[in-house]
């Protein structure tokens, strides 16, 4: 696919497949591991028609209600994503704890495996598509929608190995243990998958509380700076940065001296230009804010921002 909207249309509509079969196998099985996951895909579905509604803001340009425009509702959208998964996640953990303290549950283990093969099937392809999609589409949004199925086909098929096991632990007459299968699975799949949405809420987390990107961005973005100016003889230069959802935004205070020949305001903005289109050639969409000025005070740091400077 394309485009983000219609790859975000299949992502959400996959979801809702997959969890609405998974509600009606869950009422045929008696199994909370198939209940967990519809839950978890019908959850996604709703937030995914958020996520594109907010895929279609964040490509419009700033308005007066947002003079900083709409990237940071991807930023928003993720962290909601990863706090829904967490919570469903620690639901069924709270469930199965209590089903394995009270003697387990029975499951109709045939009709489990033919919903898991479904399942893992039809996450795989998703995820698959999302994969895809990234030759063409760049966007936070289809990188954690990627992500989010990687872990969803990864739960699938766990599921589907472990209702194997209660096929064969039925053949083996090994009445004792089939209760308990359903719970540990459960069980098993929250403590493994636990770290996905976390790792996601704490990323979004930190991009709405404007945290410098990791260094894999930050450092790249510097020396594209420090090449765009090469030739001016600054006193010192400030580079601060932060990414709400797919912008880059840059801010450069660059301390002059009042008699230096660059001084002039056509210089000026020559060096923008230079400098924006080096980080381009790292980043993009990224939006570059040079400020040249003779005062150091004025652009003296506060709480750990980033410095380089310049002989």
């Amino acid at each position: 696919m394309r485009r983000e909207s219609s790859t975000l249309a299949f992502s959400a509509f996959m979801a809702l497949l997959i969890g609405s079969v998974g509600i009606v196998a869950t009422l045929a099985t008696n199994s909370q591991a198939i209940l967990l996951d519809g839950l978890f895909n019908l959850i996604y579905f709703c937030v995914a028609l958020v996520t594109i509604k907010v895929s279609k803001l964040a490509s419009r340009p700033d308005s007066d209600s947002y003079p900083f425009g709409y990237s940071y509702f991807e930023s928003l959208v993720n962290l909601c994503k990863g706090l829904l998964i967490l919570g469903v996640s620690l639901f069924a953990l709270v469930d199965a704890v209590v089903a394995l303290l009270t003697g387990g549950r029975m499951i109709s283990a045939g009709l489990a495996v033919m919903y898991a093969l479904f399942a893992t099937a039809a996450c795989s392809l998703t995820a698959w598509v999302m994969h895809r999609s990234q030759r063409h589409v760049h966007s936070p949004l289809v990188v954690a929608d990627k992500f989010n199925w990687l872990v969803n086909s990864l739960i699938s098929a766990a599921v589907l190995c472990a209702f194997c096991l209660v096929l064969l632990f039925e053949h083996l007459d090994w009445q004792a243990v089939l209760p308990y299968v359903d719970s540990v699975l459960v069980v098993a799949v929250v403590v493994l998958c636990l770290g996905v949405p976390v790792r996601m809420a704490s990323q979004a987390l930190q991009e709405l509380l404007n945290k410098t990107p990791d260094e894999s961005v930050a450092e790249p973005v510097r020396q594209a700076v420090a090449r765009g100016l090469a030739d001016i003889d600054t006193q010192e230069v400030r580079v601060r940065m932060v990414r709400p959802g797919r912008l880059l935004y840059v801010m450069v205070h660059v301390v002059l001296a009042v008699d230096h020949p660059q001084s002039s305001l056509a210089s000026q903005d020559r060096s923008r230009k230079r400098i924006e289109e080096e980080v381009r050639q790292y980043y993009s969409p990224v939006v570059c804010d040079v400020v040249f000025t003779a005062d150091k005070r004025w652009a003296a740091p506060s709480c750990g921002l980033l410095v380089e400077k310049h002989p």
